[in-house]
């Protein structure tokens, strides 16, 4: 039975909250001292989560303690479970110990960065972490920036902003809807872009018809003389090129396009260029992988997100642009309410569709801070070269093919049993390969589509991630292919 509380008016006791925050820092311990111990999925149908949840919310209040409770016995069987070192599905994002403690310093300040005069911190220390970040990832000194929360933003409001570069359009002041003195405008992306540009497309109103998606080549990269014939061709058709975008660390494969040679063309025919470096923009850190950026001063605009791979709690996604006006432009609608004195201040909520913000770069202040740009460079490095042991293994066996080169932490494989010939055969196959894996709650990996065939991947970017467990995942990976061979 839930024990009932009374509290006078106002917040928690402050005695209380601070037994409580000492409890939850000791759950958050023992959770990751111990996440091993977990399965790293959870072995529950849809539903089993809701069961134990009271359909009502409670009247009267109840002892914190009550929650604690229901968080291991009810919440806690059905977390995937994100920071063990066995989950290699996706691009991962693992929250490191300084990382933690920033979002809930953040949580506790709970300031709204909108403008400067909302909280001065705010605007100044994230201002200083986009400097930080361009001296880390070696970026153009004419790059500016801005904190958003996801790379699916950060890629739209490039594209507003690639569209409000069109200023003669008129786009802001009349809109697109039900006008006939503008041409259409288009899009361009590989056939491997994220979906999120496809999402970008029809919030912004231009349509899917509005994208056009570029021929790669046998490593899944943008075909540049592909993406010159098509936009010469739309132009004689009508269509008004808008905007390029290149993928540094494609989703399925982690293909990288060749930034100076896309960036070359854009520029010729004066189209806004944003590269795409969700993923992989995180690797420019490691000197020896900064050919990935490669004609990176020629792009109007860039995303990074050191949440996927610079052990930061989601979300934080960095913005860079050349163009900061143009993106002010395309979204600065402010109220008398806000004014602030002074236009030397920069206030953050001019560029972009959010007011509300979060007091996001305590995270990377915290974590670079912490481990020093070095011992980032010693973690990423190490996950490259787990990546490449894990291809080492791999080759030995005659029963699996490397399906897309593997120069940063991701794998792209498949099992080809000799048995097997058909590709549907093999298709299915490693689809019951896959979900045999993940059912054991061992290891999670995710899967793609290539050329019509189902590829395993496997990403290892983890901050707990050892050679040890990639060993581990190697042999649970050949155990259970030899149980359905």
């Amino acid at each position: 039975m839930k024990e009932d509380k009374i509290f006078p008016l106002g917040d928690m006791p402050i005695e209380e909250f601070r037994e409580n925050g000492y409890k939850m820092i000791d759950w958050i311990t023992d959770y990751l001292q111990n996440i091993e111990q977990h399965p790293v999925l959870p072995k529950i149908k849809y539903g089993d989560v809701k069961k134990g949840i009271d359909n009502s919310p409670p009247v009267n209040s109840e002892a914190l303690q009550n929650v604690f409770n229901d968080l291991d016995k009810i919440l806690m069987k059905g977390i995937t479970h994100w920071n063990h070192p066995n989950f290699m599905a996706y691009f991962n994002s693992t929250s490191s110990g300084p990382g933690i403690l920033a979002e809930l310093l953040s949580a506790g300040l709970n300031v709204n960065g909108m403008a400067w005069h909302t909280c001065p911190s705010a605007t100044e220390l994230e201002e200083m972490m986009i400097e930080w970040f361009k001296k880390i990832f070696k970026l153009p000194e004419n790059f500016g920036g801005i904190v958003y929360d996801t790379a699916s933003t950060s890629s739209m409001h490039a594209i507003a902003a690639a569209r409000e570069q069109l200023a003669h359009l008129k786009i802001r002041e009349k809109g697109m809807a039900g006008r006939n003195d503008i041409p259409r405008l288009r899009i361009y992306a590989s056939e491997q872009a994220h979906f999120s540009i496809d999402k970008s497309v029809v919030t912004l109103g231009f349509g899917l018809e509005g994208i056009r998606k570029i021929t790669v080549d046998s490593k899944f990269r943008m075909i540049p003389d592909k993406l010159n014939e098509a936009i010469t061709e739309d132009k004689k058709n009508g269509w008004l090129p808008c905007c390029v975008v290149a993928t540094v660390g494609t989703t399925s494969t982690t293909s990288v396009d060749d930034v100076d040679e896309i960036g070359t063309i854009c520029n010729a025919e004066k189209i806004w260029f944003h590269v795409d470096a969700a993923y992989a923009g995180t690797a420019t850190i490691l000197p020896e992988m900064q050919w990935i950026f490669k004609g990176i001063e020629k792009a109007d605009s860039l995303v990074i997100n050191p949440h996927k791979w610079m052990f930061t709690p989601i979300d934080y996604s960095l913005f860079f642009t050349k163009k900061l006006d143009v993106l002010k432009r395309a979204f600065s609608v402010s109220a008398e309410y806000l004014k602030s004195a002074g236009d030397e201040v920069i206030n953050y909520m001019d560029y972009g569709i959010q007011l509300g913000r979060r007091f996001r770069s305590l995270k990377p202040w915290f974590i670079i801070r912490y481990f020093g740009a070095e011992g980032l460079r010693s973690r990423i490095r190490e996950h490259i070269r787990l990546a490449k042991m894990f291809v080492q293994l791999m080759e030995k066996s005659n029963d699996f093919e490397l399906i897309a080169p593997a120069h940063l932490g991701v794998v792209c494989f498949r099992a080809i049993p000799s048995n097997i010939k058909s590709e549907d055969e093999l298709n299915n196959f490693n689809e019951n390969l896959l979900r045999k894996i993940n059912k054991s709650g061992k290891l999670f990996l995710s899967h793609t589509k290539l050329n019509g065939k189902y590829i395993l991947r496997i990403s290892i970017s983890g901050l707990r991630t050892k050679e040890e467990h990639v060993i581990k995942a190697w042999k649970l990976i050949i155990n259970t292919l030899k149980e359905i061979k």
